[in-house]
């Protein structure tokens, strides 16, 4: 499970994207203070947001990609009173309770792909990741990369995993192929063979029992067509289990290695 925190001030927004997350201070209980981006049950997206976040940052540094470190914050909607920005003051009050925090990357910066070179192996790594969890929000008018000390940094998977939000149609949107034609990667000779080669056999049932327990009970309960957050989490493995056993077959990259 996520380690937790409590969100003791909010600090500001970062407008971008639609779910307005927040830099807040928060303490351990312990006495250590530190910072986080934090994205909130209240805002449009709902939980499964978060829930895609989870799975999906926790997969990816398993595999060995570099995502911020992630941890559960608690949040008193108290906190909202004193905002003077109305949308922010409703969104901390509509999020009592759990919600997600990202580690802060400071000195961080966006990447840009006329200022930054990724190896082929490197994108074809995360490509084949986007692929797998069918990320559709890694293009060049929206990269979602930082770059930090020279490595690329993978943020912002809300968007992925389409497929949760209609489960009756999740074993056919799952089979899906991937076009990666439009994706920030695409124009650096991404390796796609090798990156299946050394990440799909990495992708074990086990593995997705171990990332889907990460998703807090609070986050899964009362989905429709499920007796338990236990049966909704081995449908996200259901999901992504045989994904990466072919996907690397189904990528649609123009002049990629295949």
């Amino acid at each position: 499970m996520l380690t937790e925190v409590t969100a003791v001030r909010y600090v500001t927004p970062l407008r971008e994207g639609g779910s307005l997350p927040g830099l807040v201070e928060t303490d351990d209980g312990r006495g250590t203070y530190a910072t986080y981006v934090m994205k909130f049950t209240g805002a449009g997206q709902g939980r499964k947001t978060l829930v895609a976040e989870v799975i999906c940052g926790q997969l990816a540094r398993r595999l060995g990609l570099r995502v911020p470190g992630l941890t559960g914050i608690r949040l008193d909607p108290v906190l909202g009173l004193g905002e003077p920005d109305q949308e922010v003051q409703q969104l901390l009050k509509s999020s009592g309770g759990l919600n997600l925090g990202m580690e802060y990357l400071p000195g961080a910066l966006g990447f840009d792909p006329l200022a930054f070179v990724v190896d082929p192996l490197e994108a074809g790594r995360v490509i084949w990741f986007d692929a797998l969890i069918n990320n559709v929000d890694r293009s060049w008018r929206n990269p979602n990369l930082l770059v930090r000390h020279g490595d690329v940094w993978l943020i912002d998977h809300g968007a992925s995993m389409i497929w949760h939000h209609n489960w009756p149609t999740a074993p056919t949107a799952a089979a899906r192929p991937y076009d990666a034609t439009d994706h920030v990667l695409a124009p650096y000779g991404p390796d796609i063979a090798a990156a299946a080669a050394e990440l799909a056999p990495r992708v074990t049932k086990e593995l997705l029992a171990e990332v889907t327990a990460d998703v807090p009970d609070a986050w899964l309960a009362g989905e429709a067509g499920f007796d338990s957050a236990d049966a909704v989490r081995r449908a996200y493995a259901d999901a992504l289990l045989p994904r990466a056993e072919s996907i690397h077959e189904r990528i649609t990259l123009e002049g990629a290695a295949k």
